[in-house]
């Protein structure tokens, strides 16, 4: 059967624009959480997505046991995920897998109280246990003026983070962990980060772009190829 260079050029290119649209694995929009949501530890435990194709957790880490999680308003929505007592080396943590996924990011949006830490990196893992930094530190901008507030009414850009790429070690992988870490006592106003501090993540979005079949690969090449002959006849 005699296929043109038409044909597969149009099926090249419809194989290229799939997978060019980045899909939603794992998302969290917090708005499972109750309004009298309140875990008081240094874990709080695991929160469901909300969203994706696949099945994550968020979760807090502190080493204070005294750490109240809570949901307060989020960024143009209900819910959001906040915590205080923040230390250095306190972290969000969240889940998700990756199999047949390629080119994985990870977006949110985030801000701190006054008194809430201002200092976060961007970490990954593939093991849960040995974590890598992405970029440098990320600056959290107060809740607060001069900066818009957060509101379940219009959101605010300003806080958004992302989406940030991660390395192709995250590609095709069963679970692949994110952390948001606070990396110093610098609070979000300039001072120290306090007790009762707070930090809120909200609308976190993990996605990825589908790996193309082999076969489907062969047949981007292949179309190339038809369609440079039939340019020289």
């Amino acid at each position: 059967m005699k296929i043109s260079a038409f044909a597969l050029a149009a099926v090249a290119g419809a194989t290229i624009g799939a997978s060019a649209n980045a899909a939603v694995l794992t998302s969290w929009d917090f708005e499972n959480l109750l309004s009298t949501y309140s875990v008081t530890g240094a874990n709080s435990g695991n929160i469901a997505s909300t969203g994706g194709l696949f099945a994550g957790n968020a979760s807090g880490t502190h080493a204070s046991a005294a750490t109240a999680y809570s949901s307060p308003v989020g960024n143009g929505s209900a819910r959001s995920f906040s915590s205080n007592t923040w230390a250095i080396g306190d972290y969000y943590q969240f889940t998700s897998s990756t199999l047949g996924y390629q080119n994985i990011t990870i977006s949110w949006t985030q801000t701190s109280s006054n008194t809430g830490p201002r200092d976060f990196g961007l970490f990954w893992s593939t093991n849960g246990t040995t974590f890598t930094q992405i970029g440098s530190t990320l600056t959290v901008l107060a809740n607060a003026s001069p900066n818009p507030t957060w509101s379940s009414g219009t959101a605010q850009a300003i806080f958004n983070f992302g989406p940030t790429a991660g390395p192709a070690n995250l590609d095709n992988q069963a679970t692949v962990y994110f952390r948001l870490v606070n990396l110093s006592n610098i609070s979000a106003n300039g001072g120290s980060v306090g007790t009762g501090g707070t930090d809120r993540v909200d609308d976190v979005v993990i996605s990825g772009d589908a790996i193309p079949a082999p076969g489907s690969i062969a047949l981007v090449g292949l179309a190339g190829l038809f369609a440079g002959r039939r340019r020289r006849i």
